[in-house]
């Protein structure tokens, strides 16, 4: 439904012979975005449509004028109306719908003070028609800043919501810009076709084409890097079976320790041969360069959509509008005799804060610590498992993946958990605006669902298998449980399992349910409302088209429409930015443990892009439009994730991995650094260089094992057996190699880390932020602008003159 015509904004001040933007039509060449020629389809919709409502407000019908809900509905239309909005009762049979349109008067206004502000002079909407989308945004603000008097205290739309008072809030959607839409985006047959970025602007506002235009650049990005990813796993796979490591796993007669206490026994080296092939696909030395890759990649990704943006809201004539401007502009719209809200900051507000943000994530990160509990104890529970020999043969293993899909259960629970301990912040905080209170709510849910996520990882990447002990000294949780060791194929591959299984999980369970909720939400309320829709069954909808009104009828059926549709709120889109935010944080963070990451991303995002769309088009009521020129702090947020994947990749390649053992087993202890013939392969024996040997006969070691335990399968006792460690055989001390590559380890570290950020410097020095076509059109846009008011003023001056 459509209250004007809606002139496509981006085409208004557009002078002919204007050259667009070389980033505009780059992501147009790679069909990112849909190629428009600079306007929408949405120009091709016929120029009249029947008026409808900006914004309508529903409540259950009451035919009690005595009481209290009855009261407020009528004391808050009331005070609406005093705001020269003008209020159409439509009454069903138990809900009553409030249509609110809004008077040419206000828009004007609105205008007026665009021009004369400092920053937001610039919008488009100076010229022409008022966008339907800007007249929804408007509406919108004075509805939810008008309030009531209740007991002496201010009663706003929310709190009317809260109290039952009023049912639902919510802009229409347009019938024609909506089937569009529908046709060319919101369709999974066009899952690789560009996305008409235009008519999203103008249908949805700034922000949303702004995150659609970001998760397009986002899911071409992936392409190379889900590419080299799997020539990474492919080098891995080339020698799955040639490798001398591997063979000499599944070749190996060494007797390992047993794994955990009482019903492990001990094993052989050569029962891994299946993991130690498995490990072989993502630690190798592809894993170093690809690491590397993923670090510059993140920074070329986040440069490059600068210029994208910059590009964008250059053409959309909002490159220089302002947040605060705006808001004040609509206060003023709101209300003419406002008062300014005054910055303040409460020393004593920001240490409470601090403390409670502290003492949150501690909870989170002791929520980490109790799966480490749990794995330890489920690991020895599983042993004892003697219905499947498979579980309690691989037990470390079982309760591993136990221990990530409890983990996936906690994401779930803990993020709304962090939701409302971040709102309740926030309140404590007292920020002036709503723009202040969003970035500070983004900031929050973010630190606590990244620590949610990743601080099992963490653990996991660094902290599991090293602080466990050894033979004859075993570090035990409470007396009792022995801390669990790496998998006997190597440290990273408890990191491969635990970010596969979550990452997996996380995308596929959250596709599906974020796909079907609303659809059944949908389903659910047009059963409800049935018997109302038969009712209004009959309408002539070619009347109603040659009208300039449409029939009550049509107007019910268009309302129930979309009061069908699942709801929206400020966060509908605050969630869509996170989830892909963490997906962006497990493509880069971690990546040199899982380098097939960005391929499970790419695969998900080009679902997740029609999804979304689908949703927003067609199962959800219309989110409220919202103008921007940025994604906000979320860039901040994803600069800081490439920082955090530099330092997060370095520490896992040269402390998670065996890279660097390998490494200087190659050139210091292995075969080829003692003797220079070409015949021997240069890792011949590395795996036994890696096993330490703990003597049965011990008695620190017989405290630590039943004698049940240490039988081999054919029932004879064994004298000793191997665990992996650089100890010596004597008294257990660390040996000089192990000094020597726990200091390359170091060097690696610093080495992998300052060379990244250097490549990412030079990266972002050699991708400008904003292209020069938008600084010269910018510049281009300024004279012209100066030489038109000054051309206006010299004209009123001659007037005056001559009267």
């Amino acid at each position: 439904m459509s209250t004007l015509h809606l002139d496509v904004p981006s085409n208004q001040g557009r002078k002919l012979g204007h050259k667009r933007a070389g980033s505009i039509e780059l992501l147009e060449v790679i069909g990112v975005v849909k190629k428009d020629n600079g306007s929408g389809s949405f120009s091709l919709l016929p120029v009249h449509s029947p008026q409808s409502f900006d914004y309508v407000l529903v409540a259950q019908k009451t035919d009690d004028d005595g009481q209290e809900s009855f009261r407020k509905q009528r004391d808050f239309i009331n005070a609406l109306k005093d705001k020269q909005l003008t209020i159409q009762k439509i009454t069903d049979e138990d809900k009553v719908f409030y249509g609110i349109t809004a008077p040419k008067e206000i828009f004007e206004t609105y205008r007026y003070l665009l021009k004369v502000s400092d920053a937001c002079n610039w919008s488009c909407e100076q010229q022409g028609n008022i966008p339907q989308s800007t007249r929804i945004r408007i509406v919108d603000f004075i509805v939810d800043h008008t309030s009531i008097e209740s007991d002496g205290e201010p009663e706003y739309l929310s709190d009317l919501i809260q109290g039952n008072i009023f049912e639902a809030q919510f802009c229409l959607h347009e019938k024609q810009e909506q089937k569009e839409l529908s046709n060319s985006w919101a369709r999974w047959t066009a899952c690789l076709n560009g996305q008409p970025i235009t008519d999203v602007r103008d249908y949805f506002g700034e922000k949303v084409a702004l995150y659609f235009l970001w998760l397009g650049w986002y899911t071409f990005l992936l392409i190379p890097a889900a590419v080299l990813g799997v020539i990474v796993f492919l080098y891995g796979l080339a020698f799955f079976k040639t490798s001398p490591l591997i063979q000499e796993v599944c070749q190996s007669d060494t007797i390992m320790c047993p794994l955990c206490d009482d019903k492990c026994k001990i094993w052989k080296l050569s029962d891994t041969c299946t993991y130690a092939k498995v490990s072989i696909l993502f630690d190798n030395e592809g894993t170093v360069a690809f690491a590397m890759f993923m670090a510059v990649w993140a920074t070329v990704f986040l440069e490059f959509w600068k210029r994208h943006r910059a590009s964008y809201v250059s053409e959309w004539k909002v490159f220089d509008w302002c947040e605060e401007e705006e808001e004040l502009i609509l206060e003023i719209v709101n209300n003419p005799n406002c008062e300014s809200k005054k910055h303040s900051h409460s020393y004593l507000r920001s240490t409470l804060v601090m403390v409670l943000v502290t003492f949150m994530l501690l909870l989170i990160i002791g929520l980490a610590h109790a799966l480490v509990v749990f794995r330890v104890i489920a690991s020895e529970q599983l042993a004892k498992f003697k219905s499947w020999s498979f579980i309690s043969d691989n037990s470390n293993t079982v309760a591993f993946m136990l221990g990530a899909v409890l983990h996936y259960l906690t994401i779930i629970i803990m993020t709304k958990v962090n939701r409302k301990v971040a709102l309740k912040l926030c309140e404590l905080e007292k920020a002036r605006s709503y723009a202040a209170i969003e970035r500070s709510f983004t900031v929050k849910m973010f630190v606590f669902q990244f620590f949610t996520l990743f601080s099992s990882l963490i653990y996991t990447a660094f902290f599991l298998g090293r602080i466990n002990g050894h033979p004859g000294g075993y570090v035990k949780l409470a007396g009792k449980w022995r801390l669990e060791e790496c998998h006997p194929s190597g440290c990273l591959t408890d990191l491969f399992i635990q970010m596969a299984v979550i990452l997996f999980l996380k995308q596929t369970i959250n596709n599906v349910f974020e796909f079907s909720g609303p659809w059944f939400t949908r389903w659910l309320k047009r059963l409800q409302s049935r018997k109302l829709r038969q009712n209004v069954r009959q309408c002539s909808k070619k009347n109603c088209m040659e009208s300039t009104e449409l029939c009550d009828n049509c107007k019910v059926k268009d309302l129930l429409r979309n009061f069908e549709l699942d709801s929206v709120d400020q966060f509908s889109l605050f969630d869509e930015f996170l989830e892909m935010v963490l997906q962006f944080s497990f493509t880069t963070i971690f990546v040199a443990a899982f380098p097939l990451a960005p391929l499970l991303a790419l695969l998900n995002n080009i679902i997740e892009i029609r999804l979304d769309a689908i949703k927003m088009v067609s199962l959800e009521r219309r989110l409220i439009p919202k103008k921007t020129n940025d994604i906000g702090i979320w860039t901040d947020v994803l600069e800081t994730i490439g920082v955090l994947a530099v330092i997060a990749n370095g520490l896992v390649i040269g402390i998670s991995s065996d890279f660097i053992p390998r490494l200087v087993y190659r050139y210091r202890y292995g075969p080829c650094a003692i003797s220079s013939t070409t015949e021997i392969d240069c890792m011949s024996g590395y795996i036994q260089n890696t096993l330490s040997i703990a003597n049965i006969s011990d008695e620190n070691i017989k405290n630590d094992f039943l004698p049940e335990q240490l039988n081999i399968y054919n029932g004879t006792n064994v004298t000793s057996c191997s665990y992996r460690d650089y100890r010596s055989n004597e008294d257990y001390t660390l040996t000089n190699q192990f000094w020597v590559i726990q200091a390359i380890r170091f060097a690696f570290v610093v080495l992998f880390e300052h060379v990244v950020v250097l490549c990412k410097f030079i990266a972002g020095w050699f991708v400008p932020g904003s292209p020069l076509e938008v600084k010269n059109t910018r510049l281009q846009d300024k004279l012209d602008r100066l030489k038109e008011e000054l051309k206006a003023e010299r004209e009123r001056h001659a007037r005056s003159q001559n009267e």
